[in-house]
């Protein structure tokens, strides 16, 4: 019994405890062997014999006592076995008091004969519990199941023996009903014993095994004294002994590592059954109010009620699955429920549609209105959407602000009946929803994935797309949608099939936030007027371990998807704002310009973390430009302008970027509390050919004068544009005429070497 996985004697067990409380049953053993056996008719033990098998029984208790206490997870086990065996030496004693007067002798047997019945709860009780998990104790359950399989039993044994004409009916009515009893808590307990304490999971730790050879040993025993007729044999009488000392080694043993099961409904439920069938057997052929007819009408009582518990208990259980499948919030299906349903049709070989749909304003609502708000909107959208389904389809909720809609297709279907799916859950969500007193647009993405059935000619057996795999393709479509904001999308293997890159790709860029792999590069911006650098322009670049330095445009459209704007912004605004103030402490006064996403712009918490990075560098806000498009603007406008009026006012310059592409640039520049307008490249280029062009600029150079703002032009990429540019009255001018986007320490290496090359005058 060597090494972790066996049982071996517990190192905390004190020597006298082995010395004393193991000899117990063996000692048991050959004072009964040698008066019942080896001298027939000798003496009982005396008062001197009593008391001491009285001390060696306590010392045998105390073993189980101290197992418990040892013991925790199985401390109900081995407590109930020692209150048993403290129940069968209190049965034992007063038999043996009752023996000593002459008046009582008569009596003695009877307690002794019905110890073990007596005991029989408890140990029953006990032995269920192993290696049973705490939340499974139901005890009157389990001792009604016991005592109702002993009734039926006894019932059976009785109608064989009154059958069989067996002597044994013509004894005492006590000490035969005792002895059938004895019998039948024997079976019961042996049958507990191999069944509860799974002795396939517990195959290294032999006390299990111990256990029910104790049962059969003791069961062996009585089963001998019935079949000869209630005589008794040397063999017979060390039965009770041996099966104890068997318990008492199993105590002595340090316990293997199990883990705890529930109990089995099954195995009641089958118990149940078999004693009812045995019973009503019984009661078929026993007409009369015999002993064996009331074992087996209670017996049959008691498996009944057990059964109703267990009708209980399974209604119970059946309504645990039915939440454990349901959204607590919306009272829709879960995500495990979804799952299961395309599992489900996938086993029948259906044609199935899985859409997933995405809301794009849910963390507004929440961020703006609070969590309660959030959880209305939900509720709100599952109920739009629920008309929305035909029969066997199923609407679920997979988590945060994603439903799922498993649609069962019709034969035949195609890729645009998925599409027409997509578009009637989209357009759904067009109308406004009452939330919190106001009316709130939440619009979705929808990504809609298609696996036909056999019949409709798609693949079968290994090659039918697997539940993870349309989850994946909806997902895929999803995020499609999301991007170019067409609402709904189905999943296309060609326009789709690299989406399993993006997403890698994003969740590199999760990481790589944290990993300072963001690295800043900036842009001069000259003054027209005097060729000077006044300054900067804070471009991102992702230094890839693998791939190289990726520009914005390869992983800013996924952050914004994805979730990550928030994080990859401060960290910009980090770098930014820490490299403006040590150039100005380096004596380098120069403007910080850095862009904002339209998420952004809806973050209400941006202003507070822009002014605590400014205080934190030092830098004066003047010295921060933060641009925003238009199309940024459009988004949720009355929300952004809060955002930039706080950001406003903390001294930090607002710029007007790519100004001129949007569709109300004069309304913005009337409501924002601009400083800058950044004319888009598309005008700088065609400064110079397009007459129409030079008009626009112009005039969009004299109105932003007038109104007080600075005109910077984005994409000068020739001196000739500039010179016109300057001509225009155009303030400063950024471009590859001056220099492309720079590292820190290469900008000022060009700053030293290029001074003011440029000067207009």
């Amino acid at each position: 019994m060597s090494g972790p996985a066996r049982a071996r004697l517990l190192p905390g067990l004190p020597r006298w405890v082995l010395l004393v409380a193991l000899p117990v049953p063996l000692a048991a053993v050959v004072t009964v062997v040698v008066q019942r056996s080896v001298v027939p008719g000798a003496p009982g033990p005396g008062a001197a014999g009593l008391l001491g098998g009285l001390g060696l029984q306590a010392a045998f208790c105390g073993l189980l006592v101290w197992r418990a206490r040892r013991q925790l997870h199985e401390r109900v086990v081995w407590s109930r076995l020692a209150l048993g065996s403290v129940v069968f030496s209190v049965a034992v004693v007063t038999g043996a008091v009752l023996g000593l007067s002459g008046a009582t002798a008569s009596l003695a047997g009877v307690p002794v004969a019905w110890a073990p019945v007596l005991a029989f709860p408890l140990l029953h009780s006990g032995l269920v519990r192993w290696n049973r998990s705490s939340g499974h104790l139901a005890d009157p359950n389990d001792v009604l199941n016991g005592v109702a399989g002993v009734l039926a039993v006894v019932a059976v044994l009785n109608v064989v023996l009154v059958r069989s004409g067996s002597p044994l009916t013509a004894g005492p009515w006590w000490e035969v009903q005792a002895l059938l009893a004895q019998v039948a808590t024997g079976v019961v307990l042996l049958g507990t014993v191999l069944s509860v304490t799974a002795l396939a999971s517990l195959q290294h730790d032999p006390r299990p095994w111990l256990v029910a050879a104790a049962v059969t040993v003791t069961l062996t025993g009585d089963l001998g004294t019935l079949l000869t007729d209630g005589g008794t044999a040397g063999w017979t009488t060390a039965a009770e002994p041996a099966g104890a000392a068997l318990v008492g080694l199993a105590a002595a043993l340090s316990p293997t590592r199990a883990t705890p099961r529930p109990a089995d409904p099954a195995a009641s439920t089958i118990g149940s059954f078999v004693v009812i069938a045995a019973s009503t057997v019984v009661l078929l052929l026993e007409r009369g109010p015999t002993v064996a007819g009331c074992c087996a009408a209670l017996a049959v009582t008691g498996a009944g009620v057990r059964l109703l518990m267990n009708v209980r208990e399974l209604a119970q259980l059946a309504v645990s699955r039915r939440e454990a499948l349901t959204d607590e919030l919306t009272g829709l299906a879960n995500r495990r429920a979804v799952l299961r349903r395309v599992e489900e049709l996938g086993g029948e070989q259906l044609p199935v549609a899985l859409a997933l749909l995405d809301l794009d304003k849910f963390k507004e609502v929440n961020d703006g209105l609070g969590h309660a708000a959030g959880d209305d909107l939900l509720r709100l959208v599952a109920g739009r959407l629920t008309p929305q389904l035909r029969t066997g389809d199923v609407l679920g909720r997979l988590g945060g602000d994603e439903f799922a809609v498993v649609a069962l297709l019709d034969p035949g279907a195609t890729t645009e009946d998925c599409a027409a799916l997509g578009r009637r859950l989209a357009r759904q969500l067009d109308e406004p929803f009452e939330v919190g007193g106001m009316s709130v647009h939440a619009a979705a993405s929808v990504g809609v994935a298609f696996r036909p059935g056999t019949d409709d000619g798609g693949p079968d057996g290994a090659g039918r797309t697997t539940t993870t795999e349309l989850l994946r393709q909806a997902d895929a479509a999803m995020y499609s949608a999301k991007r170019t904001g067409g609402g709904a999308a189905v999943y296309d293997a060609a326009q789709h099939g690299d989406d399993r890159g993006r997403l890698a790709l994003v969740e590199e860029l999760r990481s790589g936030l944290g990993t300072g792999r963001l690295v800043l590069h900036h842009q001069p911006q000259v003054d027209v007027a005097t060729g000077r650098t006044v300054g900067v322009e804070a471009l991102v670049r992702w230094a890839h371990p693998v791939r190289g330095l990726l520009s914005p445009a390869e992983f800013l459209p996924l952050a914004e998807v994805h979730g990550l704007m928030r994080a990859l912004t401060d960290e910009v605004l980090r770098q930014a704002v820490t490299q403006a103030a040590a150039w100005r402490r380096a004596g380098r006064d120069l403007r910080m310009s850095a862009n904002l996403s339209a998420s952004n712009l809806l973050d209400v918490d941006l202003p507070w973390r822009v002014a605590d990075l400014l205080r934190d560098a030092q830098l004066p806000a003047d010295r921060l430009v933060l641009e925003i498009t238009e199309s940024v603007l459009l988004s949720d406008p009355e929300r952004s302008l809060a955002v930039v009026g706080r950001l406003a006012d903390l001294g930090v310059t607002v710029s007007i970027d790519d100004f001129g592409t949007g569709y109300s640039s004069l309304s913005y520049l009337r409501d924002l509390p601009v400083a800058e307008l950044k004319l888009d490249r598309s005008f700088t280029a065609d400064l110079r050919t397009d007459g129409r062009t030079e008009a626009i600029v112009a005039s969009t150079i004299t109105l932003a004068h007038r109104l007080g703002l600075r005109v910077v032009a984005e994409g000068v990429e020739d001196e000739p544009t500039l010179l016109h540019l300057a001509g225009l009255g155009c303030d400063e001018t950024q471009g590859h005429l001056h220099s492309a986007p720079l590292p820190a320490a290469r900008l000022e290496t060009w700053l030293d070497r290029a001074g003011a090359p440029l000067a207009v005058s």
